[in-house]
């Protein structure tokens, strides 16, 4: 696999992760939020894997069926994607 689509991965999670960090911190002090399209589009893009893993790790989003069966949707979709395009 081409090492720049695994940096991209690599930093796209990250990114997963951290927006939903500051969502949640976001939430606790009544502030203005990530917009749940925009935590979608995320994970659309390459950032499932650490979206979930913050979901997770800040409780964050668990509770709404878009993310809590959603986001692992996405996964599932990713996987089989990448295992196409790497067994060609």
């Amino acid at each position: 696999m081409n090492n720049l689509f695994i940096f991209y991965l690599l930093i796209i999670n990250i990114l997963g992760f951290i927006f939903m960090y500051i969502d949640k911190e976001k939430a606790k002090k009544h502030k203005w939020r990530i917009s749940e399209n925009t935590l979608i589009i995320l994970s659309l893009l390459g950032g499932s894997v650490g979206s979930f893993i913050g979901m997770n790790k800040f409780r964050h989003k668990t509770k709404h069926i878009k993310f809590k069966y959603g986001i692992p949707l996405i996964i599932i979709f990713q996987i089989i994607f990448i295992y196409l395009i790497v067994n060609k």
